[in-house]
């Protein structure tokens, strides 16, 4: 339960989890990252455009050169957390995040060009629903290399 309660916090700010788990260096340190990111890729006035209907402002107000590094620090933040609470014991347990990364990454580059229904979802909203897919195969891959590859498959 610890665990779940770190990624919890860490969704709400990268290393507050850290800072749960009294890694109080490395806590903050992510907590400044954060705020550099956050702020050189101008997201929370991008964030707030999304939430209020002004997609194509928000696709123009991105910094994607600084905005593409937030989802492997936000999800390695996670992960992190995750795992020094105690939490990510099984093998393998770190492929959902990565992948959870990976597939943000993507969407937020796509994002520009990704309507569906004549819709675009955006620099927020896009990659948000791109987690779900990394989930999945975060999930199938973990699942294929325990069913059918040794424990040293990856090395």
């Amino acid at each position: 339960m610890k665990a779940v309660e770190r990624i919890f916090w860490s969704i709400a700010l990268p290393g507050f989890g850290q800072l749960l788990n009294k890694q109080y260096v490395k806590g903050l340190t992510f907590i400044f990252l954060e705020f550099l990111v956050n702020t050189l890729a101008n997201f929370n006035e991008v964030i707030m455009l999304s939430f209020l209907g002004e997609t194509q402002q928000a696709l123009e107000s991105t910094n994607y050169g600084w905005l593409m590094f937030y989802p492997c620090l936000y999800f390695f933040a996670m992960w992190d957390a995750f795992k020094e609470a105690g939490g990510g014991k099984a093998p393998y347990s770190f492929l959902p995040f990565a992948f959870c990364a990976y597939f943000v990454t993507v969407g937020l580059m796509v994002a520009p060009k990704a309507i569906f229904w004549g819709i675009t979802f955006g620099p927020v909203f896009f990659p948000m629903i791109c987690v779900i897919p990394g989930l999945i195969v975060g999930f199938l891959i973990r699942k294929i290399i325990l069913t059918f590859g040794k424990e040293d498959a990856l090395v």
